[in-house]
Order: structure tokens, then sequence, then C-alpha cells
């Protein structure tokens, strides 16, 4: 893919603490296919404020925001949309004439799934995880009406403070609980990291669950998605939410909003990468 800017090229970035190639590939992919004369670079920076206030004074239409700039920006924009109001954390920015605005599209995209998939809000679940992304989902579920959730993680701390945000109970591990939806939004299962082979719930649990949702992206079938697979059950993945969220994103920055085939040839182009 070749993509040549001019003094036209309206410019939307990424900031990130470890810049990734799937948002570029993804929207510099749709921009090309889509004939717009629009160009997205991923860069990482160690002044936050001074990177807003650049996209601001440049002009830059749009940004995608990664950890660990998700909770600090909030202080640096001008309007905060619901979807990162409901959680204080954002990920996306648009520049409209000068005036920030930010929203949180994995809020979005998780509400969207969760439709998407018509899992029904009665589903108790349980979600393992704690960070920025678990808290995402886990607002995504209470705003979608599921009261019936405890939250699984190590960090008591953080792990309370979620549970208590949302309504839902806490606990340090599983144990024998053995809930209808499992939701890991940990990096548990994730290529390359230490625990990439491993399950983020006990066999057992899995058994018997109803629907399994695995926040990780790469790879698109971790071992919970395949052990889930294996049995015959329902699952929710990690690519279907990164790319919806990109796919907000990038109707944000534009306006347009691509057709299906469209963003699945993205996706496909931005696994390559």
């Amino acid at each position: 893919m070749s993509i040549t800017p001019s003094r036209d090229t309206v410019l939307c970035i990424s900031l990130a603490g470890r810049p990734g190639t799937f948002g570029v590939r993804f929207h510099n992919h749709l921009y090309q296919q889509l004939g717009l004369d629009y160009y997205y670079k991923a860069m990482t920076t160690r002044d936050l404020p001074a990177a807003v206030a650049g996209i601001r004074a440049l002009g830059i239409r749009g940004c995608g925001v990664s950890m660990p700039y998700k909770e600090a920006c909030m202080a640096l924009v001008d309007e905060i949309d619901p979807s990162a109001a409901a959680i204080e954390s954002v990920n996306t920015l648009v520049n409209q004439d000068g005036r920030l605005k930010a929203y949180n599209t994995d809020y979005l995209a998780v509400r969207q799934l969760l439709a998407r998939h018509r899992v029904d809000p009665a589903t108790g679940f349980a979600l393992r995880g704690s960070g920025g992304m678990a808290k995402a989902v886990a607002c995504a579920l209470r705003d979608a009406g599921f009261a019936d959730g405890t939250i699984v993680a190590r960090n008591e701390q953080a792990g309370r403070q979620l549970a208590d945000t949302c309504g839902y109970r806490w606990l340090p591990a599983l144990g024998e609980l053995c809930p209808p939806m499992l939701v890991n939004v940990t990096p548990i299962g994730m290529a390359g990291g230490p625990e990439a082979d491993q399950l983020a719930f006990a066999e057992t649990a899995i058994a018997v669950a109803e629907r399994v949702f695995d926040v990780v992206a790469m790879p698109s079938r971790t071992p919970l998605i395949q052990r889930a697979e294996a049995l015959g059950t329902p699952v929710i993945t990690g690519l279907e939410v990164i790319a919806l969220q990109a796919l907000e994103q990038f109707v944000l920055y534009t306006g347009v909003r691509p057709r299906d085939e469209q963003v699945a040839a993205a996706v496909a182009f931005a696994r390559e990468g």
C-alpha cells in the first residue's frame, strides 16, 4: 500500500506508550480504498500536554489514545462524550476547528457487540481484569443492563474499586464459581506474552460456560477462544473489539461509514502487519 500525502492531506495520529501497527494499517487501507485524502501515523510522547496542544494547534483531525495516556487526556480536552465520561477514560480525540472532544470507542464497541451477539442482560458473568480496558468492558456491561457480575482481580484495590463503580462483586480468584459468561480482559493468551499458552479461566468453568468473551486480539483465537469453540460455546473475540473500535474511530474522523466488506478487507490487511 502506497500513500502520497499532499499539502491538503488530513492527518490523524495515535499516541501510545508502545505504538502498534494495526490502527495504522487499518485506517490507511480504508483511506486509500475510499479515495480519502487522509493519512494516519502512530506516535508516542513524553509530554502529553504538549502533544495534545500540538493536535489542536496543527489541525490534526483525530488521535487514537492508548495506554498510558487514556486517563490523563481527560483534563486536556474541551468536551467529553458520554462514552468516555462513563468510564473516565479516553481512547479517541476528535479535533473540530481547534476544539477537542474525547470519546471511548472501546466502550462503544463492547456495547455494540453485546447487542450484535444478542447476549441476554440477565446473563451472569465473571470478568477477569481490573485495568483500563477492564473498566471499559465492565462499564459497557453495566450500562447494557448486566446486573449479575463478578470482577475477578488479584489486585484487591483496583478490583474492589472497579466492582464498586459498576455495582458488581469482587473476588481475588474465580474459585469454584462457574458463571454463564466468562470475560477475559487480561493479557493471558496474548501472543508473545509470558502467558501466551495459558487459559484465563479454569477448564471446569469453561466447560459449563454458555458464552466466552476474550478481549485479547492478537491472536484472534486465543487458547480460551479455541477451547470454547471446541466445546461449541458461542464466543466474542478481541479481534471483533479492536476492529469495531477502530471502525468507530474512522467514522468519527472522516464522517464516512465503510461497507462491511470494506471493513473486513481492512481488518485482514491490518492483521498482516
